[in-house]
């Protein structure tokens, strides 16, 4: 039977979070990182001169290095480790290897310059590693798989970036991502509420109601979100509807 009338959402919802998420350009995140890098590299880069000329007028030696701010690869790795960041002595003398973490070598033994670790630590401070953020994301959304969360990467629906061999999700995206999970339902999850409360609607009727604009919702990587309050409303409306 159709409806004799039709059911007006007045609340609107403005949130400053989905519209980061929405403003977040990939492209200009790095074109940003690649000129903080070049910048850095180059004052690393007259330091190491500077150091490499001392070393072979023998007029420096390896705790005269540590002062310019050049440590052992073992130090190196105990500095980042006191600043809380978590990885293995092994997977750090494998980035030295491959060179994603530059390295200078004097005499025998490899130096890391001390501004690479703490661009290294900054880094850690703005972007999450695909595990790390799949780890943070599963917090707010159980179900979702590490497969499926590195699909959404793929596909671009989470902004990314690529440092390397490194693909890095800025935690800025991520926070905007966990605060619509935490605040929003998914049209799967709106229907599930609404049979909860007792309110019978098909699945298709539901969604025609979304694309004509009569239930406000937020759009995110192709997929549309309905905030939870908006939901509450349709439900006492509903409710108010069938008295």
């Amino acid at each position: 039977m159709p409806r004799r009338r039709k059911i007006v959402i007045n609340k609107t919802i403005e949130d400053e979070w989905v519209e980061k998420f929405k403003s977040l350009n990939p492209k200009e995140v790095l074109k940003e990182r690649v000129k903080e890098y070049s910048k850095l590299a180059s004052q690393v880069e007259r330091v190491v001169r500077e150091s490499e000329k001392l070393y072979k007028e023998h007029r420096i030696n390896s705790k005269d290095l540590m002062s310019m701010g050049l440590l052992p690869v073992q130090k190196a790795y105990e500095y980042l480790r006191s600043r809380g960041y978590e990885i293995s002595f092994r997977a750090f003398g494998g980035r030295i290897e491959r060179g994603s973490i530059p390295s200078v070598k004097f005499g025998r033994k490899r130096y890391v310059p001390v501004q690479f670790l703490e661009d290294l630590l900054n880094l850690d401070t703005k972007f999450y590693t695909v595990r790390k953020a799949y780890e943070v994301y599963k917090k707010y959304e159980p179900n979702i798989t590490f497969r499926a969360f590195i699909g959404r990467v793929e596909k671009g629906t989470l902004p990314s970036i690529k440092l390397g061999s490194r693909r890095l999700i800025p935690k800025e995206a991520l926070d905007a991502l966990t605060h619509v999970a935490k605040n929003y339902y998914t049209i799967s999850q709106a229907m599930k509420v609404l049979r909860k409360n007792g309110i019978k609607i098909r699945r298709n009727a539901f969604e025609r109601r979304i694309d004509r604009g009569r239930i406000p919702h937020v759009k995110i990587g192709g997929r549309r979100f309905i905030h939870k309050d908006v939901l509450n409303e349709l439900i006492e409306k509903e409710k108010a509807l069938k008295k």
